[in-house]
């Protein structure tokens, strides 16, 4: 019931701003992660994702607007060779992987018209649970995320590309709540506007 909540509110937000704004853009875009999940007993090493999904760009004028986005994200991540000896049921050096659908909605800044400067909060929904990753098939993540996103984005004509820095801000830890586990990493990207 909460994620409903999220995603209507989300779409009520961005259909009211739409009306007031001086245009309206609409694109897809796709690129790759390189994230982690942060907490102790976990790896410390970045692991290779992908992303891809749809952007809007709404400009207020010609330097302010908001870029709302419904994106597939995947985090690998992998737990450390300690990690059966904080959680007992646990696998040491497992690799998993989560699925993510995500909404960006960004604040952008254009200093210059090649150049955005995006930041704002981004909601996450898990699409997938490692049941795998305790032995007693315990789901181990929290359904939902909620993250700040940070960034620049290059435009020329009708393409994009850019990086972000994505940083969790609640605990995804849903075995036990003595650690915290976090998402966080870079997205790097690349999109272009349909109209």
């Amino acid at each position: 019931m909460k994620r409903n909540a999220v995603v209507l509110s989300v779409l009520l937000v961005i259909t009211a701003l739409s009306t007031q704004a001086q245009g309206v853009h609409v694109g897809i875009k796709a690129g790759a992660n390189l994230f982690k999940v942060d907490g102790q007993s976990f790896s410390n090493e970045f692991k290779f994702g992908y992303n891809a999904g749809a952007f809007a760009q709404i400009y207020f004028d010609k330097q302010w607007g908001i870029q709302p986005e419904l994106m597939f994200n995947q985090t690998n991540y992998r737990t450390g060779t300690d990690f059966s000896s904080i959680y007992p049921t646990g696998l040491n050096d497992f690799k998993g992987k989560l699925n993510y659908l995500t909404m960006p909605l960004l604040l952008s800044y254009r200093p210059v018209p090649v150049l955005s400067i995006l930041a704002g909060p981004q909601f996450g929904i898990l699409l997938n649970q490692d049941e795998h990753l305790v032995n007693n098939g315990k789901d181990a993540f929290k359904k939902g995320d909620f993250s700040l996103v940070g960034g620049a984005q290059v435009n020329i004509a009708n393409f994009m590309a850019g990086a972000r820095y994505v940083i969790g801000l609640n605990d995804i830890n849903d075995v036990t709540s003595d650690h915290k586990w976090k998402n966080q990493g870079w997205q790097l990207y690349a999109g272009f506007r349909i109209f």
